[in-house]
């Protein structure tokens, strides 16, 4: 794999299973994706993520040294990291309600549950490339978007831009 080409869709896939992550390698490569690179602990990837840039990142919600969320929550804060806003997948075998919030409010993108297959995965990487989503900076959250529709308020319904918690007139 050291002589791979590098590609402008790079993916790099962070797993503490050697075994899962090369079945989500194998998984994207069937999906025609070429320029894969694979770690197994956190420090790994951050460097991996430090060297160059990718298209998405496939992460556990457990990494070896890091809990995934933590992870996520580092990466998007790294104002010199060239994949700070980079589409975060994150992979879970038991994830609740509370795990995938806690994922959403640390900047992850798409959220897989395991076991999954390839087309659950291709339609997460559809959805990434199709509605790409603005990255938000705010005091207590980095990261994409989270809301994933738009909604027309209408004109009456808009806030006075002179008083934001009064409707305007």
């Amino acid at each position: 794999m050291a002589n791979e080409e590098i590609t402008k869709r790079g993916v790099l896939v962070a797993d503490p299973s050697a075994y899962m992550a090369g079945l989500v390698t194998t998984m994207l490569r069937g999906l025609g994706r070429k320029d894969i690179r694979e770690v197994n602990d956190a420090s790994k990837a951050m460097i991996e993520l430090m060297r160059r840039s990718f298209d998405v990142v496939i992460i556990n919600d457990v990494l070896g040294g890091m809990d995934g969320v933590a992870f996520t929550r580092k990466l998007r804060a790294h104002a010199e990291c060239p994949n700070r806003l980079v589409p975060i997948i994150m992979i879970s075998a038991a994830p609740d309600a509370e795990r995938i919030a806690a994922a959403r409010d640390a900047g992850v993108t798409e959220f897989l549950r395991k076991p999954f297959a390839a087309n659950h995965l291709q339609t997460r990487l559809d959805s990434i490339e199709a509605n790409p989503r603005s990255f938000i900076e705010a005091p207590q959250f980095k990261g994409p978007d989270r809301r994933r529709k738009t909604v027309d308020v209408g004109a009456n319904d808009r806030r006075s831009e002179a008083d934001p918690d009064q409707p305007a007139t």
